[in-house]
């Protein structure tokens, strides 16, 4: 039997995700059947600049929206443009045929947010620093 290194690294190149991610989606379309993964992000411009301001980001794949990544600077919370990105990220997921959303945010982040447009917690894990929790959710779509 061979010797094969074991590398720890914290740069992750194209290469090595093609080579991880690649690979493992090669793997999943050929058990599933299917090949139905696809990014998407939601977006928050600057009308004046086009600059993106913020917005979500995640991913459809077998039936399920994941939302990966959500973020709006502090001046624009509260104004209902979360709500807006949440609703659209959410009809994408429903256009693609996702019967399912699911994410996870931290105790100090958004789970209220969340839960005021129908996610529902399904578990939570401590974590650091002491008193905080990633809090993992779901929504019928």
């Amino acid at each position: 039997m061979s010797s094969y290194e074991i590398a720890v690294t914290d740069v992750i190149d194209e290469l090595i995700d093609e080579t991880i991610g690649g690979g493992l989606n090669a793997y999943n379309d050929h058990i599933t059947g299917y090949a139905d993964r696809q990014p998407l992000a939601v977006l928050v411009k600057d009308p004046a600049t086009g600059q993106v301001l913020g917005g979500a980001t995640g991913r459809s794949s077998l039936g399920l929206l994941f939302l990966e990544l959500f973020y709006l600077p502090k001046a624009l919370r509260g104004s209902g443009i979360g709500t807006s990105v949440l609703q659209a990220f959410e009809e994408e997921g429903t256009r693609r045929g996702c019967v399912a959303g699911v994410l996870y945010t931290i105790s100090f982040q958004a789970p209220g947010f969340y839960e005021r447009h129908g996610w529902r917690r399904f578990g939570e894990i401590a974590c650091e620093p002491p008193g905080t929790s990633r809090i993992f959710m779901t929504k019928q779509l």
